[in-house]
């Protein structure tokens, strides 16, 4: 099968650097799957799973969170601002972090700002249960 090659870096470093067959991820507007010669394209990612299927075959799935995806010449670059691989993430840390975020939304009442706080440290607490599920 053809492959691309696919660089993930947050600001914590550098992820992967490899070629790949493929890599679905969500985008802002809905779910995205690259394959080698796909047209040049940059757009935002939104919250949601990650599958990178590496040249060898490998499956690796990682919890996405916002930032940046473009394909340029058959090279894709990802620019999350949270990429957390599946083996890395600690499910009763999300599952914590689940709970708190439902408690701080039911309390939020009037405040927009506290609502969408809390909602959106839910998405991400969802997102990494899902990985990791």
């Amino acid at each position: 099968m053809s492959t691309f090659h696919l660089t993930v870096s947050t600001p914590d470093g550098q992820l992967f650097d490899g070629e790949v067959q493929s890599l679905r991820l969500r985008m802002l507007d809905g779910d995205l799957g690259l394959l080698a010669g796909h047209e040049n394209y940059v757009a935002g990612v939104g919250a949601g799973e990650a599958l990178i299927v590496t040249e060898e075959g490998e499956k690796r799935r990682a919890a996405c969170i916002g930032g940046l995806l473009s394909m340029l010449d058959n090279h894709c670059s990802l620019l999350p601002t949270t990429f957390e691989w599946a083996e890395e993430i600690d499910l009763e840390r999300a599952k914590r972090a689940k709970e708190k975020a439902e408690q701080r939304i039911a309390q939020a009442k009037e405040d927009q700002k506290e609502l969408m706080l809390a909602s959106a440290k839910l998405q991400r607490a969802l997102v990494r249960i899902k990985v990791k599920s």
